[in-house]
């Protein structure tokens, strides 16, 4: 049984999780592995669950907080008709 390297807690299905530079990880749970290998925003902090928006070496998790970091070329939204 493993034990979780964020909660310590120890649980038959923990997983394993190695990271493209090849650390290795247990987590009991993806909250927990969220906690200790998701990037953080730039801008205001938040843990980046989704794809994000990297700018550089920059990762925002959201095109207005890159645009408040000054990256100005990045969109939520494609641009679409307005609906009448």
């Amino acid at each position: 049984m493993n034990r979780c390297d964020v909660c310590g807690n120890e649980y038959q299905d923990a997983f394993t999780l190695r990271t493209a530079g090849g650390q290795e990880y247990h987590f009991d749970s993806f909250e927990c592995a969220i906690h200790r290998v998701a990037p953080e925003c730039a801008h205001c902090g938040c843990k980046v669950i989704g794809h994000g928006v990297q700018a550089g070496d920059r990762i925002f998790c959201c095109a207005h907080c890159a645009q408040e970091s000054g990256v100005g070329t990045v969109s939520d939204n494609a641009a679409h008709p307005t609906m009448a």
